[in-house]
């Protein structure tokens, strides 16, 4: 084994564990989630003090204000707030939860490992469709929404991750995947890329998605399967292979599942349509266009 398990000196597991327990038990209540992610963030910032001057009437100055109200995340907007298709009343307790994700995510103590690993899984229940028992997120994991992916048990996403859930995201028990890898379930029209088109991406128990690498829309990553640095899976992978390269193509099956695994020369194929997820758009929607190109040859 590389790994050890450690522990926290009996005061500092306390107090975390209070903390912890005093968030979770808040985001379950029916208070509201806005007002719990301000305090947690204020608190958590060292800015109490300077926030209750505010708003007991000091006066401030234009970025102390920007500071302060930013606490609030219903006084903030995230990229996915701009996309058409998404559950409006999904997005507006998912915004909340994944601007205290992000934001815990800029603060020092975000460093203290063994503290973040946890107060990241209690908030997964929260902001996730669905989260196993035992999963580790590391720091700078981004999401589209978060209420659209569903994550089985004893995963581990490491560092500066993207799990885009545009569409709908599955990952299985057991996964492994490593710093900088991105997973998407949405992907552009190639001549319009204002038309988007999303999908259902599936990653299966126990696959290795290893440094780097990138799964687009649509594509199932087969059980056991390996993803190689820097890879780019542009169809399905199946079960038991190891897959390297830009795109990702099977180059062997992993020793001692010969006998389970198709062979290597019928893997590749390209399942994407089969996952397309269709979503309608209200009659009255104000399209905002932000390249206003021109689609066509002017020859």
């Amino acid at each position: 084994m590389t790994k050890r398990y450690i522990s926290l000196p009996n005061e500092a597991e306390a107090g975390m564990r209070e903390f912890i327990d005093e968030v979770d038990r808040r985001l379950s209540s029916d208070e509201d989630t806005c007002s719990v992610v301000e305090d947690v963030l204020i608190d958590l910032s060292g800015d109490r003090e300077a926030y209750e001057r505010w708003q007991n009437g000091a006066s401030a100055t234009p970025a102390e204000r920007v500071r302060l109200q930013s606490y609030d995340p219903c006084n903030t907007t995230l990229e996915s707030e701009y996309y058409a298709e998404k559950d409006e009343e999904k997005f507006r307790t998912s915004k909340h939860l994944q601007w205290l994700w992000r934001q815990f995510d800029s603060l020092p103590i975000a460093d203290n490992v063994e503290f973040a690993l946890r107060f990241r899984r209690m908030l997964a229940d929260y902001l996730f469709e669905d989260c196993g028992e035992n999963c580790r997120f590391f720091k700078g994991i981004s999401f589209t929404y978060g209420h659209n992916i569903t994550i089985g048990d004893n995963v581990v996403v490491h560092d500066d991750v993207h799990l885009d859930d545009r569409g709908k995201l599955t990952i299985g028990d057991r996964v492994s995947i490593s710093d900088g890898v991105h997973i998407y379930s949405h992907d552009h029209d190639v001549v319009d890329q204002t038309e988007v088109r999303n999908y259902h991406t599936i990653v299966e128990d126990d696959v290795r998605l290893t440094y780097d690498s990138m799964v687009r829309a649509g594509n199932k990553v087969g059980e056991n399967a390996i993803v190689g640095a820097r890879g780019i899976v542009q169809h399905d992978i199946p079960p038991h292979h190891i897959a390297v390269g830009m795109p990702a193509n099977s180059v062997k099956i992993k020793p001692g599942w010969e006998d389970v695994a198709i062979p290597v020369e019928e893997a590749g194929v390209n399942r994407q349509e089969q996952r397309h997820l269709e979503y309608e758009l209200p009659e009255d929607l104000a399209v905002f266009d932000e390249f206003q190109r021109d689609f066509h040859s002017s020859r």
